[in-house]
């Protein structure tokens, strides 16, 4: 597992361009995504790219981690919709290929068992992005969560739905259970990439990156795979031992040497820019918190 410690704009950056830098090398890709706030800006930026640059999204698939049970595709609080809000409509991407579970299938269990041969028939997931919520969970695989879980049927936790809640209008509709893809499935991914911002995420990212391995913090399983890398803000990494010694390391490793060129050229002027700028409001409609 390579740790990387970041500003909060140059985390979701760094995120951003090794997509990026997977999808040009493999325009085939098949690419594992997640919904929620952390991610808002990493998609903001990958839809930069694809007007600025011309990143190609035309022969990707994409298999989203998560949905709630009980919305249609079509709900102002469903995944799908933030999905098609803060990327899918806008890039090239064919509808075809965009995948996520259907949260109004009649059937929930049938629609986990046909979403996990989806994955499995595409040929498994390439690149998956992952957040981390509160409880530790990997997309809602919430504590305790089996190691080789696959595509499953969810009880969310009452941190979770106390978090999310808000977030839906009544705070009632929020639902109790969610479908998601397992952590034995993201395991299986050829490559995950984490990203974790802010103070409130702390505590738990110490937990899974120094901790022991144990279902009760699901994202600590990501100590076993193979080509794993936890991309953190300063806030984020308050509570990790050895945090000056990973921002060394990143910053003196060769092979990231084309990120922090890009970084320079790329990140500092949009702050510069940005400080200039009175803020705006954000669509707290579309939010997930994980």
């Amino acid at each position: 597992m390579e740790i990387i410690i970041q500003t909060e704009a140059a985390a979701a950056a760094l995120m951003a361009w090794v997509i990026g830098k997977e999808l040009r090398a493999n325009p085939r890709l098949v690419l594992g995504l997640a919904a929620g706030s952390t991610m808002e800006p990493v998609y903001a930026r990958l839809v930069r790219m694809h007007q600025e640059e011309g990143l190609d999204f035309s022969r990707c698939r994409t298999f989203n981690l998560d949905e709630y049970a009980g919305l249609s595709p079509s709900h102002a609080n469903s995944f799908s919709t933030f999905m098609r809000h803060h990327l899918f409509d806008k890039v090239n991407i064919r509808p075809e290929n965009a995948h996520l579970p259907n949260g109004a299938a009649d059937d929930l269990e049938a629609e986990c068992a046909n979403y996990e041969r989806l994955i499995q028939g595409s040929g498994g997931i390439d690149l998956q992005i992952l957040g981390i919520g509160r409880t530790g969970h990997l997309g809602f695989n919430e504590p305790p969560s089996p190691l080789d879980s696959r595509t499953r049927v969810q009880a969310l936790s009452p941190l979770t739905r106390e978090q999310n809640a808000p977030l839906f209008a009544p705070p009632s509709q929020m639902p109790r259970l969610a479908i998601t893809i397992g952590i034995g499935t993201i395991l299986d991914s050829r490559r995950c990439l984490l990203l974790a911002t802010g103070e409130r995420k702390a505590q738990i990212v110490a937990k899974a990156i120094a901790g022991p391995v144990t279902p009760l913090v699901p994202a600590s399983a990501l100590q076993l795979h193979p080509d794993c890398a936890v991309i953190l803000d300063d806030a984020a990494a308050g509570q990790l031992p050895g945090a000056e010694d990973y921002r060394l390391a990143f910053e003196n490793e060769p092979r990231w040497q084309p990120f922090r060129e890009w970084r320079a050229r790329a990140v500092a002027p949009r702050q510069e820019s940005r400080s200039k700028k009175s803020s705006l409001p954000s669509n707290k409609g579309w939010h997930s918190v994980s």
